[in-house]
């Protein structure tokens, strides 16, 4: 599979990786999946502390015990449980990111991470003490490179004026072209790499369509939804599925280093590793995408 820079760094990943959330909870199930995923071509795998508290990490830790070396390993820290209390807390505190550190390193059964990234972020946050937190745990060997996940333009731009992350996870699809008015192209000029989360939709861009669009997605309505994936079909076909489609489609932006969607079952994941054996989109094909899609905007965290 071909792999993709992240930014400026030494790190490369598969431009189809796998977003670890849909693993659930059968360990058994989804060790097979991660296994499976990293013999196939995936080296690129995500996670964080939020998922399932702590046992997503667990998992992929077992999974991948002896196997360190042939992947590139993301997690994330920023979301605190407190036992007692109701829900999460978000702390982007320096002191308590480099505590999430420590304790995902023990859940993963490892002594570094390759990407350790903010999960969410506001303005309201003590930005340069996050900041210092991420500098500090790179310069001491605990991480190899930092990012953020955001879908917030107003915290992502104080992220690139600020910090050396190298890579921006957010939503991007067909139906939510969100990130290419002002975040990409900021992106693409300091030469950060864009994660794309959420490719198919939540399901809507692929075989699932019919059970997943009737409560709409973004400013799209249900109506709307199936008229767009009539007007796609023309892209589609046996070697072609949708969601193979909305899959490639983000990687077509040349500041999008990998797309990371998930995987409940070996035959999605394999599904999922076919598009990557799929020649790019052409232009021709995006303009019809483009066309007849949203261009959708920001309408908050300005």
């Amino acid at each position: 599979m071909k792999k993709n820079r992240l930014g400026t760094s030494d790190l490369f990943v598969s431009e189809i990786g796998l977003g670890c959330m849909s693993l659930g909870t059968d360990a058994a199930r989804a060790v097979s999946i991660l296994h499976e995923a990293l013999d196939k071509g995936i080296d690129f795998f995500d996670t964080s502390d939020l998922y399932d508290r702590g046992l997503n990490e667990e998992i992929i830790g077992k999974a991948f015990k002896g196997k360190r070396q042939k992947l590139i390993l993301a997690t994330k820290a920023g979301n605190r449980w407190e036992e007692g209390k109701s829900g999460w807390t978000w702390d982007p505190s320096k002191s308590y990111i480099k505590a999430a550190l420590k304790l995902s390193l023990k859940r993963l059964q490892t002594d570094y991470i390759d990407l350790f990234q903010l999960h969410g972020g506001t303005l309201d946050d003590p930005i340069d003490e996050t900041i210092e937190a991420f500098e500090e745990l790179k310069s001491e060997g605990w991480i190899r490179e930092y990012g953020i996940s955001s879908i917030r333009p107003n915290v992502i731009r104080e992220y690139v004026n600020r910090s050396n992350i190298v890579s921006v996870m957010s939503q991007y699809s067909i139906l939510d072209r969100r990130p290419e008015e002002e975040i990409l192209p900021l992106l693409h000029e300091h030469g950060i790499s864009l994660i794309a989360r959420g490719p198919v939709a939540k399901g809507i861009l692929s075989q699932r369509f019919s059970e997943k669009a009737d409560q709409g997605y973004q400013d799209y309505q249900p109506e709307e939804l199936t008229e767009l994936v009539q007007k796609l079909s023309p892209l589609t076909n046996e070697t072609r599925s949708l969601a193979q489609l909305a899959l490639r489609f983000p990687l077509s932006h040349p500041a999008v280093a990998a797309v990371i969607p998930g995987a409940s079952s070996i035959s999605q994941l394999e599904h999922n590793l076919a598009a990557g054996n799929l020649p790019p989109l052409t232009e021709d094909e995006l303009d019809l995408i483009r066309r007849h899609s949203k261009a959708n905007r920001y309408s908050a965290h300005r």
